[in-house]
């Protein structure tokens, strides 16, 4: 049974206005998967929440299908502006991340794990990922959702669709959707590879000469970093 936050996340993505074309197909396919978890300022969840990206990742690479996401609702923290969600999206990033190399799974050689680097992508089982975060009070309509959640897209599934030479087509219904929401174009949508891609992550509008607070190391057993959950 699904819980208010899917259910709620769910309307969100059917609304007629709603610019993400791919959402729409990945739910109209039912192949939007969800997990609700707590705070996003809470480390509380994020050992499943890793083995639940890890685990998609895999299934994905076995099969791999178009217009999948996988979603992560936080119920916690509604009140959030945009530069602390950001900061609390980066450190479950940075947490997932660290469970991912500690677990050695290695980046996809496809991306940069570079966050400065134009070809940045996440990396998790081994396949790349891109986030879109939303939240309450995010500036854009398209981004603006009851709960702080975060979306995990395959890489690989855009790259299928260049090959398949439909990803213009989508990419530039998606932008003329989401200009005719909010009125102006978004100004952090940029095409992969020429500006790294983490200034789009959270939402928010960053300004010039901002640095991503992320890195990802070699893979190690010397910490673990599993063992990292609040009590509360």
């Amino acid at each position: 049974m699904l819980s208010d936050s899917e259910r709620a996340l769910e309307a969100f993505i059917r609304e007629p206005s709603f610019p993400c074309v791919g959402a729409k197909s990945a739910l109209g396919k039912g192949q939007l998967t969800t997990y609700v978890a707590r705070n996003i300022n809470s480390a509380w969840n994020d050992v499943e929440i890793h083995d639940q990206l890890m685990q998609f990742a895999w299934r994905y690479r076995d099969n791999p299908t178009l217009f999948t996401s996988f979603a992560v609702i936080f119920e916690g923290l509604d009140d959030l502006d945009e530069a602390r969600f950001e900061q609390h999206m980066w450190d479950r990033i940075q947490s997932l991340t660290e469970k991912d190399s500690w677990r050695g799974q290695t980046p996809d050689p496809r991306v940069s794990a570079d966050p400065a680097d134009p070809h940045f992508s996440l990396s998790f089982g081994g396949e790349a990922f891109f986030v879109v975060g939303l939240h309450p009070k995010a500036s854009r309509p398209a981004r603006r959702f009851a709960y702080p959640t975060m979306i995990f897209n395959l890489h690989d599934q855009f790259e299928a669709l260049r090959a398949q030479n439909r990803y213009e087509k989508l990419r530039g219904s998606i932008l003329e959707r989401d200009l005719e929401l909010a009125g102006s174009a978004n100004p952090m949508l940029a095409v992969h590879g020429t500006v790294s891609e983490a200034r789009q992550y959270s939402g928010r509008k960053v300004p010039d000469g901002w640095s991503c607070p992320y890195h990802r190391g070699e893979s190690s057993t010397a910490a673990d970093p599993l063992g990292e959950m609040e009590p509360s």
